[in-house]
């Protein structure tokens, strides 16, 4: 009988993880922890990122065990060393594994899996509501009403937005975020331009292989590509300079795509309608710092991707994972 590392933790929780194995994996043996994320904050840990745990407690946690079914625990060298000479598999429920060193697990023969697309539709849906809370400056209206004021001139021309029925968006990124929101401003009667250079079809956008050219043509900006050296600020002045006049600017894929003192100038400006953020250069940001007074800007504390359903959906690809590796078959996420 395998042995199987469960370790959940307030958002993917242990529980969840344990009705998937029982649909795939039904006579697994399983250890159990629980981490407290998100009420406990990612932290860096050794050489990986957005990771909670301790390094020590985990090594014990792994012993015997075959499988990691894993969220947010520190899979470090120091870690993966000590637990490899058992330990063959790690399947992590997220999309952007940085808390597995890979490379050391490919050095001591274990194989990473993770969940692609978890939490796709919900980071997407986030993604449009933030579109339309900008572009309607719908938290200022709230507050204003709250405070007890009753703004009398936004009919007046010069402080009605723009529709979305109409606009031109410019999305950059079309993975599995980037294509549901294509789809859905789609939907909505908006003109979709996108740019990425690693896509060929584009069922609901314009493909655009020059960056300068969409911006040149976005009212609406909004950013879904991945991190890596080449998407690493590439949204800096001189870029956000090329937008039409009153355009918006939207960013929930990872914040050094974006410039955020040059979204500030830019919105302080005048020269942006708006902009929203569910990502931002320090999380949580300081009290005092600058987007916390940068009038126009609507930020969220990085909670596009929760959903009840996301952390299902990490389960479940994890799970279906586990039992084709326990069948002998190809994994369907292998990182290695």
């Amino acid at each position: 009988m395998v042995k199987i590392l469960v370790a959940g933790d307030r958002f993917i929780l242990p529980e969840v993880l344990l009705e998937a194995l029982e649909r795939h994996v039904p006579d697994a043996d399983t250890t159990v922890i629980k981490g407290q994320w998100p009420v406990s904050p990612f932290v860096s840990i050794g050489e990986v990122d957005e990771a909670e745990g301790d390094e020590d407690a985990l090594i014990a946690a792994l012993e015997g065990c075959e499988i990691a079914f894993v969220h947010a625990s520190p899979f470090t060298e120091k870690v993966i060393a000590a637990a490899a000479p058992t330990l063959k598999l790690i399947t992590v429920g997220r999309g952007g594994p940085v808390n597995i060193n890979v490379p050391a697990a490919t050095a001591h023969g274990v194989t990473v899996s993770n969940a692609p697309g978890r939490n796709a539709t919900s980071t997407a849906e986030h993604s449009v509501a933030m579109i339309l809370a900008a572009v309607r400056q719908l938290v200022d209206r709230h507050n204003e009403l709250v405070a007890g004021a009753w703004g009398g001139d936004y009919y007046a021309y010069e402080n009605t937005p723009m529709e979305v029925r109409g606009a031109t968006v410019g999305l950059v990124g079309y993975g599995a975020v980037g294509s549901r929101v294509a789809s859905t401003l789609d939907a909505m009667g908006a003109h979709v331009l996108g740019y990425d250079p690693y896509v060929a079809d584009m069922p609901h956008a314009e493909k655009v292989d020059d960056l300068a050219e969409l911006l040149r043509r976005s009212t609406i900006l909004t950013l879904h590509p991945r991190l890596n050296d080449e998407t690493r600020g590439m949204i800096g002045a001189e870029q956000l300079a090329l937008l039409p006049e009153r355009a918006v600017v939207v960013n929930c894929s990872r914040p050094p795509v974006l410039d955020y003192d040059a979204l500030a100038d830019a919105l302080d400006s005048g020269r942006l309608w708006a902009a929203a953020a569910d990502v931002l250069p320090a999380e949580p940001l300081p009290q005092g710092h600058r987007l916390l007074r940068t009038e126009r800007l609507i930020v969220t504390p990085h909670l596009a991707g929760a959903s009840q359903e996301s952390a299902q959906l990490a389960a479940e690809l994890g799970a279906a994972d586990i039992a084709r590796y326990l069948a002998g078959e190809p994994l369907r996420n292998a990182l290695n």
